[in-house]
């Protein structure tokens, strides 16, 4: 990535929209309003200075909502350009409030607050559409009570609770336990609170709030108002105290997720969402429960599916090695519905349709091996660009040039065209752009002959 931001011949026009797309191979004018980042790209270091001192904690989308970021954030690490982008929508100066401590913190000023979007006008002979795909939302299908069992998530959650980059640094923490783990500091917050209070008293009198209760609640002083607020906070004290330390110490006992479920096709191979196979699907879970398996030995895991599909050339090596190596269980059976038990443990009821039995089991985690849907902005870019889509929301691609859209000079590769794991977008995107530079070697040649 560093390579492709450095090379002369690409220009990368990152935090952009195409608007417009006229022409055809080998002559389009694109439109692209390029937003304000209120960050200037070339005064920005990257030093993230202006991020640690914002006081605006929000959901991070890339983490899936499983972590936070701050109003001023690079989306990902190690993202080209490595600048920052500050969040209009949550921005308390660009929302009329008075803050700018990102500029006041930032030594290369690269802090503009003024900025507007650009629009530019790009002269090209052929286009490449990248647009990757959506993950489909499992809270459709009612029985893996997705959004209602904390502690079932989807592939991609999963993953990057996998990453060290990710919000537990790698560790696969419950979704459930990081959520009374967040508690701790807002209950924190109110103690320190509560002891403020406290003081006022304890200067007012010259004792303890501890003294105090103690003869107050055997009937030494006098009880008026003010002794009786005085304990009446005193209590709210204690109890805030016993509830901090009774989550404390729970929080204590938490550890990594070690018994893990794998999901297959939700939402693929159903008539009811996508009839087709994904593709990647099985590799992604099997991959997953390896990498928790390395990180925690002790991790065992059951992948739930009709069938593993192991398509690529050593998968049906990589999987075998997984069940040998890795603590990998392959269950050929549907799952039929998950239910919360004791401690947030879903409870998994499936058909094993070797035995011929219903079976049910409970686990730390269970992971959703999500369908993949086409993005939701794929179908006004493809009036924009003018191309056809196929009867799932893919782009249409010829038969025998399966990176050929439907309009000549537009080519398309990775899962904007259809299900594909990483090794075949690669590919693809090699031979897309193999098809690009012959319409813009064809179009120089022409241009020059008739100049000539």
């Amino acid at each position: 990535m560093l390579d492709v931001g450095r090379h002369p011949n690409i220009n990368l026009l990152a935090y952009s929209e195409v608007e417009n797309v006229r022409g055809q191979a080998g002559d389009f004018n694109v439109t692209v309003r390029k937003k304000a980042r209120f960050v200037e790209e070339n005064k920005c270091t990257g030093c993230g200075l202006c991020s640690e001192k914002c006081p605006i904690i929000v959901s991070d989308a890339f983490n899936e909502g499983l972590g936070t970021r701050r109003a001023v954030y690079a989306y990902f690490a190690q993202g080209i350009p490595s600048t920052r982008t500050i969040d209009p929508d949550h921005c308390r100066q660009l929302n009329g409030k008075k803050c700018g401590i990102c500029a006041k913190v930032c030594q290369a000023e690269a802090i503009n607050f003024d900025q507007k979007d650009q629009i530019l006008e790009l002269e090209v002979g052929a286009v490449i559409l990248a647009g990757g795909y959506d993950v489909f939302d499992p809270s459709l299908i009612p029985e893996y009570r997705y959004r209602e069992i904390p502690n079932v998530v989807t592939a991609m959650e999963f993953e990057r609770l996998l990453s060290a980059s990710g919000p537990t640094g790698g560790h696969t923490d419950r979704p459930s336990d990081l959520t009374m783990k967040a508690g701790i500091e807002p209950l924190e917050k109110k103690v320190k609170k509560s002891l403020r209070g406290l003081e006022k008293f304890e200067k007012q009198y010259d004792r303890t709030s501890k003294e105090f209760y103690t003869r107050y609640t055997s009937g030494d002083i006098e009880k008026d108002d003010d002794q009786n607020k005085w304990a009446n906070q005193y209590e709210e004290h204690l109890s805030l105290l016993k509830a901090l330390d009774a989550l404390k110490e729970k929080v204590e006992t938490f550890g990594p997720a070690k018994r893990l479920a794998f999901i297959q096709c939700v939402g693929s191979r159903d008539f009811r969402f996508y009839p087709f196979c994904s593709g990647y699907c099985c590799m992604h879970s099997i991959k997953e429960a390896i990498i928790a398996n390395e990180h925690e030995p002790e991790t065992a895991s059951t992948i739930f599916g009709m069938d593993i599909r192991a398509v690529g050339k050593g998968f049906e090596e990589y999987k075998i090695r997984g069940g040998n190596n890795s603590g990998i269980t392959y269950v050929r059976g549907r799952v039929a519905e998950i239910t919360e038990g004791p401690g947030h443990n879903p409870i998994v009821t499936y058909e094993d349709t070797r035995e011929r039995m219903v079976k049910s089991k409970d686990f730390d985690m269970v992971i959703l091996a999500t369908a993949c849907a086409p993005t939701k902005g794929i179908a006004d870019l493809s009036k924009i660009l003018g191309i056809a889509l196929d009867d799932y929301g893919f782009v249409k691609t010829d038969p025998l040039s399966p990176v050929d859209t439907t309009m000549p000079g537009i080519f398309v590769c990775g899962c904007a065209g259809s299900p594909m794991d990483v090794p075949e977008s690669v590919a693809q995107a090699s031979s897309a752009a193999e098809r690009a530079a012959e319409i813009a070697f064809q179009s120089d040649v022409e241009k020059e002959t008739a100049i000539a």
